[in-house]
């Protein structure tokens, strides 16, 4: 049976919802529209048993509604700061602290493990990796989630990680095209401009993508950002440029399969042309897949508009016929009826959280958690009697993508974990003048001080801390918990680890290298800048 045009357009929709368990208006989406994808965020996860109760449901649904293909069920499931699963996953390592290691293989073993966990949970499709290049020190939304400063690097890790969830059976996304790692602007809250010249585009900021591509890429991301050495229609994001998706993209670097946009909620497009006209330009750019995450009303107004725009001709409908095959390719190298169990109480295979998992992540912590600066001060040897106080800031959460749920620190738990006589001081962020002039005294009758920082800034209240810690006790280290360029604002500071995530196993690791019960081999993927 042949699709009608609202089916076909329905395949090319990705959609988000609220809640753990299918809605009644997103059923009706799968079954009255066709939407041919989902997106989960934290909002989505509960328990292992929840998640594939959920993808059950959601791909019943569609089975029910007659798709021909099962549902694409996407996650941002990058590692490290950027993570969606939670209770009973395994917490792996993200693409920083990959990098640090210097063996590309550990972002296939990395892609691998993750990949299994997806798979086993109904997830077909992660939003990942990220092949930005993180050449600016001041980027406020890549940072952490790339591998590292050079080109060559990125490409090396985002080929591993790619076969390494194409191993495991799961649709890999390369973002955010054609990169978003020169940036100081967030294309959550406003639309960045990158204005480099074609020639170093094509040497840092293409040159993974274009690697990746050649070794088989499946879907890649559009970056909300604006190129005017390829597009030079003014402030004409990537995602809605012509010259980027298919002059660029598709006919120069040769690229077939699957573009998608990233949310198209995001305020570098609904603040500027609007969440559904921006639709209808991403579609006539050459992109596939259009991404909606939050509102049911912006959803349906896509829908309506798209349909509206192929009617007056405003879209031809080979565009929509092209886009619709692409995904439909997609969709049968990956997906079968066949191979999705849709019984009422699925069960959640042992791959999720598996001990194993947890082993292997455990060796790859050890050799990317990076002991920056050591003057004598690590391994601490102290007596069971000697107190040791651990401070920090408390963990807001640094960027739009980072999930909330995740944004609580545990170095305390794993510093008391190998030495009881610890005490946890957990200050506002940031610091007030009050907190800091209190810790300081306090320090005096501390034998160490464990300073965790995150995301340190120019005149940050974080840096005035540790400087009045460092003044009052000879014992200060500093765990950098998120970003590795927080030491260039603490020059003055005697021992200093770089984490690149706050998730329990990277601080548990660095508490036992401070402590000398691990040894940790990490080299900084970035250069830190010199701040005067």
């Amino acid at each position: 049976m042949t699709e009608t045009l609202q089916e076909k357009i329905g395949q090319l929709m990705v959609f988000g919802f609220k809640g753990k368990t299918a809605t009644p208006e997103i059923k009706k989406l799968i079954r009255e529209r066709h939407i041919g994808g989902i997106i989960l965020f934290g909002r989505n996860i509960g328990t292992t048993e929840e998640v594939l109760a959920l993808t059950t449901e959601l791909q019943r649904e569609a089975k029910k509604a007659g798709h021909k293909k099962p549902l694409l069920i996407c996650i941002d499931q990058e590692n490290g700061v950027v993570r969606r699963l939670g209770e009973g996953a395994t917490i792996l390592p993200g693409a920083m602290l990959l990098g640090a290691t210097g063996r590309s293989e550990n972002a296939y073993i990395t892609g691998l493990l993750t990949g299994r966990e997806l798979k086993a949970l109904g997830i077909n499709w992660n939003l990942a990796p990220v092949l930005d290049v993180n050449n600016n020190p001041d980027n406020p939304v890549i940072g952490v989630r790339s591998f590292g400063e050079k080109a060559e690097l990125v490409s090396a890790f985002g080929k591993q990680a790619v076969k390494g969830m194409q191993d495991a059976g799961v649709i890999t996304t390369l973002k955010h095209f054609p990169g978003h790692g020169d940036t100081n602007v967030d294309s959550h809250l406003d639309l960045p401009t990158i204005s480099h010249p074609i020639g170093r585009l094509k040497e840092i900021e293409l040159k993974p993508f274009v690697d990746v591509i050649e070794q088989g890429a499946d879907t890649i991301m559009s970056a909300h950002v604006y190129f005017p050495a390829i597009e030079n229609q003014e402030n004409v994001p990537a995602t809605l440029s012509r010259k980027v998706i298919t002059g660029l993209l598709r006919e120069e670097l040769g690229f077939n399969g699957v573009v998608t946009t990233d949310c198209m909620e995001m305020n570098a497009i609904s603040e500027g042309i609007g969440t559904a006209e921006g639709a209808v330009e991403a579609l006539k750019a050459g992109v596939d897949l259009i991404m909606i995450s939050h509102l049911q009303s912006r959803q349906y107004e896509a829908l309506s508009l798209i349909e509206e725009a192929v009617k007056t001709g405003d879209i031809a409908e080979e565009i929509i016929e092209q886009a619709y095959n692409r995904v439909m390719v997609l969709k049968h190298n990956y997906l079968s009826w066949n191979d999705i169990s849709l019984d009422a109480k699925p069960i959640v295979s042992k791959d999720v959280g598996a001990k194993l998992h947890e082993v292997e992540a455990y060796e790859i912590y050890k050799q990317g958690i990076t002991m920056v600066k050591n003057d004598n001060q690590i391994p601490l040897h102290l007596e069971s009697t000697d107190r040791v106080l651990v401070v920090y800031a408390t963990n807001s959460y640094a960027m739009q993508v980072e999930d909330k749920r995740y944004s609580t620190f545990s170095l305390g738990e794993a510093v008391a974990k190998l030495h009881e006589n610890t005490e946890v001081i957990e200050l506002s962020n940031p610091p007030t003048d009050e907190e800091i002039t209190r810790v300081k005294e306090i320090a005096k009758d501390f034998e160490a001080v464990i300073v965790g920082t995150l995301s340190v800034k120019e005149n940050d209240q974080q840096v005035k801390m540790v400087e009045a810690l460092v003044k009052e006790n000879e014992s200060v280290i500093v765990i950098a918990t998120r970003s590795p360029y927080d030491t260039a604002y603490l020059p003055d500071v005697p021992a200093y680890i770089a984490t690149y995530e706050f998730t329990n196993p990277a601080l548990q690791t660095a508490a036992e290298a401070v402590f000398g019960k691990v040894k940790v081999k990490g080299k900084l993927p970035v250069t830190l800048p010199q701040r005067g």
